[in-house]
């Protein structure tokens, strides 16, 4: 009986891959509706359907090129074998009964994270009208990527926000990391990577500096800030502590007299550089380690500052703009 549940539900859910993106032509169109791709590699790897397994292909050609090519990285979409080796990465026993869990208990029902992201992607349209609103779905990505971006398609993997109580997490995961996959995650994670797969990093000569990645995710943390209602000195975005944002709001005044001092913020080492946007820091400060993402954190703390002295830019221009080393000339920052 389930396995015809299952196929129902695919004929159902998945009929709006084929379609390039969400309709946009207004914010009340903005309507987020969760793709099941899950239950379709449930059937198609725990029930052993044949046709589910084509379906991937036929019904979702993007997202299983996706999970081929860029989550799994098995081969070419177009490979003659490549739904032997798909079937035969998603036998594993423990794979198996993660996915079980994800898509028959934990994500059986998707409304709060549908009206979740409909309702940051109302107030994204808003700020930036021509973006362009993804179709949205759900996938078990084998405990890969968290999130994927494609061409006016987002997928997020449930496997990945089953909780950090999840007791199959504690093989594989540090706790520095759990803190990031609970179900909760989903919305931020993914508002936050369509938003930079958006506005990428520029890449260029002279822009490279821990300064200019500090700011460039302070811009987009903050957008999410402001998109989510949260506080910008709280960290939530970041999944701090209570005890980690009282250090941060503490320390914030000698901390950056300290990264000006050590010439730190005009650094282009890479090593530094992850130090301070990494989820387990590695920087020193008064004999302990720093939270996670300071430099992050900072950079919300600095744009937050810019935008409350420049109070007609845009959220569009705060985004488009590249030359962020020159951000910190056009500001007062006395922390």
């Amino acid at each position: 009986m389930r396995r015809w549940i299952f196929i129902l539900i695919s004929i159902l859910t998945l009929s709006a891959c084929h379609s390039g993106g969400q309709k946009d032509d207004a914010l009340s169109d903005v309507d987020i509706k969760v793709i099941r791709y899950d239950r379709l590699q449930y059937e198609a790897f725990a029930l052993n359907s044949f046709s589910a397994l084509q379906k991937m292909s036929t019904e979702c050609p993007q997202a299983t090129k996706l999970l081929i090519e860029r989550v799994l990285d098995i081969g070419r979409a177009k490979d003659t074998d490549i739904n032997e080796r798909l079937c035969a990465y998603y036998s594993d026993s423990i794979l198996q009964r993660i996915m079980e869990d994800a898509t028959l208990v934990k994500f059986k029902d998707m409304k709060d994270i549908e009206k979740g992201l409909t309702e940051g992607f109302r107030k994204l349209k808003k700020e930036l009208p021509d973006l362009v609103i993804p179709q949205v779905y759900s996938q078990v990505s084998a405990l890969n990527q968290s999130v994927v971006v494609g061409d006016s398609l987002l997928g997020f993997s449930i496997d990945k926000y089953m909780g950090a109580d999840y007791p199959l997490y504690k093989r594989y995961y540090y706790n520095y990391q759990l803190r990031a996959m609970n179900p909760d995650c989903i919305v931020p994670d993914c508002l936050m990577s369509y938003l930079y797969s958006q506005y990428p990093f520029p890449w260029e000569e002279g822009n490279r500096t821990l300064f200019d990645i500090m700011i460039y995710h302070g811009k987009v943390a903050w957008v999410m800030d402001k998109i989510l209602n949260y506080d910008t000195e709280s960290g939530k975005l970041l999944n701090y502590t209570a005890k980690e944002t009282e250090w941060c709001q503490k320390n914030i005044s000698s901390i950056w007299e300290w990264m000006k001092e050590r010439n730190h913020l005009s650094s282009t080492d890479p090593m530094l550089i992850r130090a301070y946007t990494h989820p387990d820091p590695s920087v020193i400060f008064g004999g302990k380690k720093v939270p996670p993402f300071l430099g992050t954190w900072m950079g919300v703390q600095l744009v937050d500052a810019y935008m409350s002295q420049h109070k007609e830019v845009t959220v569009q221009q705060l985004l488009q703009r590249k030359d962020c080393h020159t951000l910190l000339q056009e500001m007062d920052f006395n922390p």
